[in-house]
């Protein structure tokens, strides 16, 4: 009998092969029955990653656009859920736009006033931004789909500590996720997504 260390993935680690890029693919959504969720986007977790605050600009002009289309905008506010702790505030929630309320892990969903919230304005699509991408990103669009929604994740709108979380995020919901999850998910590019 061979030692059980050989036959783990760990001892496959180094010698696994990547698959291929995902295909990020171009999507028009109703800004009637669509919101876009930032999630995460604070001081103390974005503010000491690199990577998210190289997101930030592209995450404000989604805000910018779901704004000029009348779009629901969705935030969630970690550590004490304070607006001046979000990492810039050109990204921070203007009066009536939706706080979740509740949420206290991954998937904003859980134990949280999201999914009434989506429903009170008949959202049926979220795109779905913030960080980490294999957190709460990954999470939320997770449980999106699980609640019956169709998810659209900017692979350019999530961010992560490391390259590595981002990618193993972008497969997940690409490929590697559930069947569930992987048929109600369009991962893109902010620049893919039009408005009708």
């Amino acid at each position: 009998m061979s030692n059980p260390a050989e036959r783990d993935i760990t001892s496959e680690w180094a010698n696994v092969k990547l698959p291929p890029a995902p295909e990020l693919r171009p999507v028009t959504v109703d800004p009637k029955t669509t919101a876009l969720l930032v999630l995460d986007m604070m001081k103390g977790n974005c503010g000491a990653r690199p990577r998210c605050l190289a997101s930030v600009s592209i995450v404000k002009k989604l805000i910018d656009v779901a704004r000029a289309h009348d779009m629901m905008v969705v935030y969630n506010l970690t550590g004490a859920g304070r607006i001046e702790d979000i990492v810039d505030q050109r990204l921070a929630p203007r009066a009536g736009e939706f706080l979740i309320k509740g949420s206290g892990g991954a998937d904003k969903f859980v134990n949280s006033n999201l999914d009434q919230g989506l429903k009170d304005k008949g959202i049926k699509t979220v795109i779905v931004t913030g960080t980490s991408a294999q957190g709460a990103v990954a999470g939320t669009t997770n449980g999106a789909a699980q609640r019956g929604y169709k998810a659209i994740v900017p692979v350019d709108g999530m961010s992560a500590e490391d390259a590595y979380n981002e990618q193993y995020a972008a497969w997940h919901l690409y490929k590697g996720g559930p069947a569930g999850l992987i048929m109600n998910v369009t991962l893109t590019r902010s620049d893919l997504i039009k408005f009708e």
